[in-house]
């Protein structure tokens, strides 16, 4: 397997879903050959995945950690991918906020997202696999791109009434990819691929 691929796929930061002092609850090993964990949704392909924070650190939920190569602050190392059914229930309560969070602070790649989209099949366009718009939203969004391209989500929501929260139909469907791995089409993430060697 060729190592420059998997080089792209790394993130670089992370958001802290859930801390877990005495380590996963499922791992049926004794409490003291446990080490915490925090359990992040990465930051930009939102890759689900358990991390080992440094030692006498506790990263805040809902903070944005740097996992990158080089000096960690908070995290040692990423410990392996999970499953959203991995996730705590925690975890999956803090999900969609913290997603909301991201597309906040990537709003120009979601912006771009809008201005970009194209049909898939002659049949279906990506709008339409964002939850909440269908055939009729799709036009009205096509049509208002061309009188020029959205600068930012407020202003998408401004000239199509009925896109209400653009950022909450980008969060819904980044839900739906990371609960089903075996999804048909792909906006947002990656699929799940458990590493040979965990």
């Amino acid at each position: 397997m060729n190592t420059k691929g998997k080089q792209t796929e790394r993130e670089e930061y992370a958001w802290v879903l859930d801390y877990l002092p005495y380590g996963n609850p499922n791992d049926p090993r004794p409490t003291y050959q446990k080490i915490p964990l925090v359990q992040a949704v990465g930051d930009s392909k939102f890759v689900l995945m358990e991390l080992v924070p440094k030692e006498k650190v506790t990263p805040q939920i809902q903070s944005r950690v740097y996992i990158g190569e080089g000096d960690r602050e908070e995290i040692d190392h990423v410990k392996h991918r999970i499953h959203y059914s991995d996730l705590t229930s925690g975890a999956q309560l803090e999900l969609p906020y913290v997603l909301e969070q991201s597309v906040k602070h990537h709003e120009e790649r979601f912006v771009k997202f809008f201005n970009e989209a194209h049909p898939i099949t002659t049949r279906q366009h990506m709008l339409e696999l964002l939850p909440g718009i269908g055939k009729k939203l799709m036009w009205a969004i096509i049509d208002e791109r061309k009188k020029g391209e959205f600068k930012s989500l407020e202003e998408l929501h401004e000239r199509v009434g009925g896109v209400h929260t653009p950022q909450k139909a980008i969060v819904n469907r980044i839900m739906e990819e990371l609960k089903d791995d075996n999804i048909k089409y792909r906006l947002f993430t990656r699929p799940h691929r458990r590493p040979h060697n965990e």
